[in-house]
């Protein structure tokens, strides 16, 4: 994290928010913006009351697409492209903004150490990792859409700072992964009271994706690892 007493009279102590991340949640920004104003009869006439259902079935991800080149051996770019476009579209308005604001808060956390670059990957691959474990774990689930795959990703690397720094402070690692539980439990008790489609899978999926990753992405990151590990 950068040091505001080592900044010069005319730097910002607060670093900016990359714009990649910003591409990221202004694309998710756009597309529920154009959703509300079909919705509400402000764009598009009577059919842009389902825009987000045609948008749904075109671009989040499919179940039983994955399977279906699986078993085909057939790879098809209609059903590759919903591993990268499904963290832009949203079930309502609320999973929207949850999911802006916490790409946000934690992708500019996680910036703080890495490049703008590495954050962006960072959000898609865990979207991807997130999308294939649950696609393999329930081939006939019921799609994935949102971002939260991919936040959960940049929660992993968070994750993987804070475990890294507590590790060079000798201090108890187990403490990095609190997030994490407790975002868990909480999902545990949603389920419980309003019903469970399992797409938390996807969620952890994206997490483990992330966290991992983010020993590549992190400069010195696989270093520290292994000494790690070697210490064990």
């Amino acid at each position: 994290m950068s040091d505001p007493r080592a900044t010069g009279p005319g730097d910002s102590p607060v670093n900016p928010i990359p714009p990649l991340v910003l591409a990221i949640v202004a694309a998710m920004a756009a597309a529920e913006a154009v959703f509300q104003l079909g919705a509400r009869g402000l764009a598009g006439g009577p059919e842009a009351i389902g825009w987000r259902i045609s948008t749904i079935q075109q671009f989040g991800f499919s179940n039983r697409a994955m399977t279906w080149m699986l078993e085909a051996g057939q790879l098809r770019i209609d059903y590759l492209i919903r591993f990268v476009t499904y963290p832009f579209v949203h079930a309502s308005l609320l999973q929207a903004v949850f999911a802006i604001v916490m790409t946000l808060a934690i992708g500019k956390f996680v910036a703080e150490r890495m490049a703008g670059w590495a954050v962006a990957i960072l959000f898609f691959a865990s979207s991807v990792f997130g999308a294939l474990v649950f696609g393999l774990i329930y081939p006939d689930g019921p799609g994935l859409i949102g971002g939260f795959p991919g936040v959960y990703g940049l929660i992993g690397g968070f994750t993987c700072l804070v475990w890294l720094q507590l590790g060079a402070m000798g201090e108890n690692q187990m403490r990095a992964f609190v997030m994490i539980g407790v975002l868990l439990g909480l999902q545990l008790i949603f389920g419980l009271l309003y019903g469970n489609n399992f797409t938390w899978v996807a969620d952890i999926g994206g997490f483990v994706g992330g966290f991992f990753l983010s020993f590549l992405l992190l400069p010195g990151g696989m270093r520290r690892l292994r000494q790690k590990l070697q210490r064990r």
